[in-house]
């Protein structure tokens, strides 16, 4: 999951006044979203679903970090924006962590400490994960026979990984991995984000970390190891909005249409047209609908 918490944007850019609209209404229903592609992108098809439907929507992009959104949608300034349960679980409510991350059993942890705490609803559940991951070349993978993390681990001792610091300290990302699959690379290589493709493209280094919605996955022709063990935390993207919210039927319904409709694959799909091909974000959102039979042209 993406890294970002930014605490200190004041609210200057969010409505000050009730966001709470209805389709028979004047009022406008504002969408927060953090500030990468997938935020966008999604925030639009929510706006979209919902304007089809009658309501008018106003979509905030790059409101700010995760603390900033969920701030936002407490105090009524957002009526809702796209949040990950890895980052409910780990950064707002700072849970203790489990020895290992069953997605169910988060996501129900999630789902009702949002309503307890603040009162805040799962609207929609899109189907995709922005979890962490391990990535290598197919060809690689095939030759090594690695194909999951366990695996990777019998051999662990050998390769080398490429990482940004980040992920090589913190607690749920490569400590975790050698914890749970109980192997330790034998080299360590920190970089940022953006040279960690090219020392792989390079054979600089035999793996590196990444993230499932990573456009760079499918431009590197890269492949995902499977975390068989469930060592990272599931990210699942989850659509919150507050509860008062949450007892409009129409509403939701309208939200519903996003359950189960993007894997992450799609996902990663629809980044590499806003990361590469520089497509604006709702025309991303509004073509995809469409296919999906969600919208008419």
């Amino acid at each position: 999951m993406r890294k970002i918490v930014l605490v200190g944007l004041a609210f200057m850019v969010v409505c000050a006044s009730g966001c709470i609209g209805s389709s028979d209404g004047d009022e406008t229903i504002v969408i927060g979203s953090k500030l990468f592609n997938e935020q966008y992108i999604v925030a639009h098809m929510a706006a979209l679903l919902l304007e089809e439907h009658g309501y008018n929507t106003e979509v905030r992009e790059g409101l700010g970090g995760t603390l900033v959104n969920y701030e936002a949608l407490k105090k009524g300034q957002i009526d809702m924006y796209l949040e990950y349960t890895g980052t409910v679980y780990n950064v707002i409510f700072k849970l203790p962590a489990p020895d290992t991350w069953d997605v169910s059993t988060i996501y129900a942890a999630v789902e009702e400490k949002l309503m307890e705490e603040d009162s805040i609803s799962i609207a929609a559940r899109p189907g995709f994960r922005d979890d962490y991951a391990i990535a290598v070349y197919e060809d690689w993978a095939v030759t090594y026979g690695v194909e999951t993390l366990t695996e990777l681990g019998l051999h662990g001792a050998s390769f080398s990984i490429g990482t940004d610091p980040e992920f090589a300290s913190r607690q749920d990302g490569l400590p975790q991995v050698e914890k749970v699959y109980g192997f330790t690379f034998g080299s360590v290589k920190q970089m940022q984000p953006t040279l960690m493709y090219e020392a792989i493209k390079n054979n600089e280094v035999d793996a590196i970390s990444a993230y499932t919605t990573d456009a760079r996955v499918d431009m590197y022709d890269l492949v995902l190891l499977e975390d068989d063990k469930a060592a990272f935390p599931p990210y699942d993207a989850i659509l919150i909005t507050r509860a008062e919210l949450a007892d409009n039927d129409e509403l939701m319904e309208s939200l519903a249409m996003l359950n189960d409709l993007i894997d992450t694959a799609t996902m990663r799909a629809l980044n590499y047209e806003y990361d590469v091909e520089k497509r604006e974000p709702r025309d991303i959102a509004y073509d995809f609908l469409v296919d999906q039979g969600l919208l008419t042209e």
